[in-house]
């Protein structure tokens, strides 16, 4: 939360907005200081108990806030980005669909100390038990604290890392275990599952089974997180997607491309440089080869090339889905999209400040943004997924 000392701006762990907290300041950053709440002297009805969970363990910094707040909280968040970064002055807080609080991940990266699997505290490389934050379901917590056994029993101490994915009704579950150098792996081997990979059936269509989708993920490919809003945020893009040709850029393993597809979608490219994904998306992409192209190189690579689009769509300009990482898009894949031209973009955020950089570009290309909406995949934390549109103006 944002507080001012002494004209000095300060970033305070563990406050409500409007609340009067006393604060003990850890570390001093570019512009800014860093503090903790240590006394709430007058406490914001907003706020909840958490209890003996640690607000602070990776994934739970929201969590004193009441969650309707928290959804509150993050719509302000964007307006305040595209406002103070993007120079887009909202005239309403965008609407964010929110989340179930427990168990929502499938997806987790474990840090190791010893024989201890856990979650970094915010602002520390100190480890935290990830059971206490609710974000992983009970079966989850239980297979971690066995392989902390091993670990224990073993006297193992090699692990840096572990990931976990599992798939929507966690019945399957693959893991991956990253080793300190030089670390004999075959005593680590009855910490990995079976599976490398996970499965998922998807309705491009809510209830309809003939645009059934089947992706199957490595664990180590980008997946979204939300077990409880996957289907509503596949949903949400393709609604906003018209009829005619796709070009599918950041594809990962096909969620926004290939659902398009499974929903009808004649021409839809996919393109995705990463080699782990792009093999997923390959394989997935296999009912619709027919419909689809896959292109496993960089976007940039991919925009620079002759061919931007499927040439059978009869030259009607494609409308590009984005899903960048963090970073948001590069410069080179902005500039080329540019001058693509699309007369649409849908663009899928997990970066505020990064979405509202490349909105300021779009503006001064001739966009407009057209519809702007958040979707709290990570309850309880200070991120927020957000999906953007943007029409390129007439003329």
């Amino acid at each position: 939360m944002l507080a001012r000392h002494q004209g000095q701006v300060v970033l305070v762990w563990g406050a409500v907005p409007g609340e009067r907290v006393k604060a003990r300041v850890e570390r001093p950053g570019k512009g800014v200081l860093y503090a903790e709440t240590v006394e709430v002297l007058d406490a914001s009805p907003d706020r909840v108990d958490v209890g003996p969970a640690d607000w602070r363990c990776g994934g739970n910094v929201f969590a004193h806030v009441a969650y309707d707040r928290q959804l509150q909280l993050k719509g302000e968040i964007l307006r305040d980005a595209l406002g103070r970064i993007g120079r887009l002055p909202l005239t309403s807080t965008p609407r964010v669909i929110g989340s179930p609080q427990q168990g929502y991940r499938m997806r987790a990266r474990l840090h190791a100390r010893g024989d201890r699997l856990g979650f970094y505290r915010e602002g520390t490389h100190d480890l935290c038990a990830p059971g206490p934050t609710g974000q992983l379901l009970p079966t989850t917590i239980a297979w971690i604290e066995s392989a902390q056994a091993v670990l224990r029993e073993g006297r193992l101490d090699g692990v840096l890392a572990l990931e976990i994915a599992e798939n929507i009704p966690a019945d399957e579950r693959a893991t991956h275990v990253e080793l300190r150098e030089g670390v004999d792996p075959r005593p680590y081997e009855v910490l990995v599952t079976e599976r490398t990979s996970v499965t998922d059936v998807l309705h491009a269509r809510e209830g309809d089974s003939s645009t059934a989708l089947r992706l199957r993920r490595d664990v180590r490919a980008f997946f979204q997180g939300n077990r409880y809003l996957l289907e509503r945020l596949v949903h949400h893009v393709l609604a906003l997607v018209p009829p005619g040709p796709v070009v599918d850029l950041y594809a990962g393993v096909g969620l926004f491309g290939l659902s398009l597809a499974a929903a009808g979608a004649e021409h839809v490219t996919l393109v995705e440089g990463d080699p782990i994904s792009g093999a997923d998306l390959a394989g997935n992409a296999e009912p619709f080869r027919d419909r689809v192209r896959v292109e496993r190189r960089s976007v940039e690579a991919f925009l620079a090339g002759p061919l931007r689009a499927d040439p059978s769509a009869r030259g009607t300009r494609p409308t590009y889905v984005v899903d960048p990482p963090r970073t948001g898009m590069s410069r080179d894949a902005m500039r080329e999209i540019i001058r693509a031209r699309p007369a649409r973009l849908v663009y899928v955020s997990c970066d505020v400040a990064t979405l509202a950089r490349d909105t300021r570009l779009l503006l001064d290309a001739d966009y407009s943004l057209d519809q702007l909406t958040g979707i709290d995949l990570f309850p309880n934390t200070a991120h927020v997924e957000s999906v953007a549109t943007f029409a390129r103006n007439a003329g």
